[in-house]
């Protein structure tokens, strides 16, 4: 799905935040990033998307090389980036409506996608109804919670039936228990989708409980790809586990500590 090949990229005349940097993921996994501030978990995700390009290297996506943003390419921001002015409904079906303007031109919608206005709104009001937010749909998004804004980002982007999911600290602004709702909520989307999911995090316990897969960076320059495994990721029981509570230690040993 992902390769990222001798990868670097660097700031101006500043050390170099990757170096020769290799990782591969393949399709259907889910993968959590966390590092230090500053080590490139943003980064990585921005290199991803195209909106950045490397230095040296490569990164290609289904076998094709990053060098644009691509359609099939899901976003989720810390900040959800709603339009105020738009409501819960309109929010969700906002990406839809870009793609219906552009038409299947390969670069803001898949080439051969067309969908009719009538199909558009049925797929957003399923992900309206699957999120739990059916019945916020006319309210504006200053008059939900921060919880409720993120799950309409989450339904603008599952619309658009991306085939890669990138999501940076979504859940870092949200209370505890929100926040855990939400991690529940994408651990079940995966499990129902099978779709490529990576998360960057600066949360431990986070990162444990998402990612089946842990990719941990550390200072510029990363030249190694440092994985933990951690299978029993999203199982039923997890959280409290003693595997759990092992894997946040191998985490935060590799961290040396902090995150």
């Amino acid at each position: 799905m992902i390769d990222v090949d001798d990868l670097t990229f660097v700031y101006g005349k500043h050390t170099p935040v990757f170096e020769g940097f290799n990782w591969h993921v393949e399709t259907g996994e889910a993968w959590a990033v966390i590092g230090p501030s500053g080590c490139g978990k943003t980064t990585l995700l921005v290199l991803l998307t195209g909106l950045r390009h490397p230095s040296g290297g490569s990164i290609r996506i289904a076998g094709e090389p990053v060098t644009r943003p691509r359609p099939e390419t899901g976003l989720i921001l810390q900040d959800h980036g709603l339009l105020p002015w738009a409501t819960i409904r309109e929010n969700a079906r906002l990406g839809l409506k870009i793609r219906e303007f552009y038409g299947p031109d390969g670069r803001h919608a898949p080439r051969g996608e067309r969908l009719s206005r009538a199909a558009a709104e049925e797929r957003v009001q399923r992900w309206l109804e699957r999120l739990g937010i059916a019945g916020l749909a006319q309210k504006y998004p200053q008059q939900v919670s921060g919880g409720q804004r993120q799950r309409t980002a989450i339904a603008r982007t599952l619309a658009l039936e991306p085939d890669l999911l990138l999501m940076d600290e979504p859940f870092s602004a949200l209370d505890a228990p929100t926040r855990e709702d939400l991690q529940e909520l994408t651990v079940e989307l995966q499990h129902e989708t099978g779709l490529t999911t990576i998360i960057v995090t600066h949360n431990i316990e986070e990162a444990v409980y998402l990612g089946r897969k842990i990719l941990v960076l550390h200072e510029p320059p990363n030249r190694e790809a440092h994985i933990v495994e951690n299978p029993g990721a999203g199982q039923p029981g997890y959280r409290n586990s003693a595997a759990y509570l092992q894997q946040i230690e191998t985490v935060r040993g590799l961290l040396g500590g902090r995150a």
